[in-house]
């Protein structure tokens, strides 16, 4: 993949927080030039100061902050004063696509909103972030969506309180519809040498990622609840289990003849031709047996051995990693990038670009 395909391109980002600038470093890592424009009078991107209580606090950014900030030039300025407001309308003039998660409201107050910017660079792709699309006046994080939205709900073990997910998945998944938006909006701008509006909010994109969990309600009435890992639909599938070494794996499977494979590779035969297990319905109904029957067998077996038996024999499962060794992995170091910091320190995050191109 050429990491400069997006070399001709101009990015200014009035954005914050994570859905924002995660789209500015998607078209930094491919090569744009990405401009970010932060608040002076509070001391740019609030995420600057969300540190761990492990980081340095002379550090000059949280590593949260290095999470979605790489490869882009940052401005510290006040929109609210003219000289400032010039300054960053010069460089939109001279940008294909404007990030922002302002308020509508203030965009006007401003003269950054779509209409004005549109009478002066009709070829500009503005790309406007939301909360919620019904009310832009309500603030919102990712937390704040994922209850809003269904996801923290059916979060969790059950019997226990909704657990939030530990990645801010919402304003991930709104990152991932803006960015398909501006890319089908450049596409549109070869061919109509005009540019456009383009719009998500968090709300929408976590909607639209509900995915099965809203089909069984929709089709059937079915209110998901928390069952930790466990899947609603397919069994033995998020059931965690413990090796002899202490380490802890999951399984995934899908297919009956997965789960034949899966009884084969724990020497436990008999359970396949078990009317309880033998289908997946029927494992689904009785999911807490069938976990019960199968965790001894891996309590005689280190986890790297029966993990690469069960996918040389075609049955998912996988080790859950610490984020140690997620990491050590060769590939996951490959995924890596660095960039100095003003004082001159490494900082490290995961690319946002996922893909390669032939």
């Amino acid at each position: 993949m050429s990491a400069l395909i997006f070399r001709d391109l101009k990015v200014v980002e009035l954005a914050s927080v994570l859905a924002g600038p995660a789209v500015g470093m998607f078209f930094a890592e491919l090569g744009a030039e990405v401009i970010k424009i932060e608040n002076k009078k509070t001391g740019g991107d609030v995420t600057r100061t969300w540190r761990l209580p492990a980081e340095s606090p002379d550090a000059p950014v949280s590593a949260y902050y290095c999470s979605v900030n790489w490869g882009k030039q940052s401005l510290l300025l006040d929109l609210e004063e003219p000289e400032d407001r010039q300054t960053v309308q010069n460089l939109i003039l001279e940008a294909d696509v404007l990030l922002s998660n302002f308020k509508p409201a203030f965009a006007k107050k401003t003269g950054l909103d779509f209409e004005s910017l549109r009478a002066v660079h009709p070829r500009l792709i503005y790309a406007q972030l939301l909360a919620f699309e019904h009310d832009d006046t309500i603030p919102a994080f990712d937390i704040v969506l994922q209850a809003e939205a269904g996801f923290l709900y059916m979060t969790g073990e059950a019997d226990r309180p909704p657990s939030r997910m530990p990645v801010a998945l919402i304003d991930l998944l709104a990152a991932h519809q803006l960015k398909e938006a501006i890319l089908i909006a450049l596409l549109q701008r070869e061919k109509s040498g005009i540019g456009g509006y383009v719009q998500t909010s968090l709300m929408a994109s976590a909607l639209a990622s509900l995915a099965n969990q809203a089909t069984n309600w929709l089709m059937v009435g079915h209110i998901p609840q928390r069952m930790g890992s466990a899947h609603p639909n397919i069994a033995p599938y998020g059931d965690i289990f413990h090796t002899a070494d202490d380490k802890a794996l999951v399984l995934a499977i899908g297919a009956d003849h997965q789960f034949r494979n899966l009884c084969k590779c724990l020497n436990l035969g008999y359970l396949a031709d078990d009317e309880r297990f033998s289908t997946n319905p029927a494992r689904v109904k009785h999911r807490q047996e069938l976990v019960e029957a199968l965790r001894p067998a891996f309590l005689h077996v280190d986890r790297e051995t029966i993990v690469r038996k069960l996918n040389q024999n075609g049955v998912p499962a996988g080790s859950v990693r610490n984020m140690q060794e997620v990491f050590e992995l060769p590939f996951a170091q490959s995924m890596v990038l660095e960039e100095i910091l003003a004082d001159g320190s490494v900082s490290k995050r995961v690319k946002t670009v996922g893909f390669t191109m032939g």
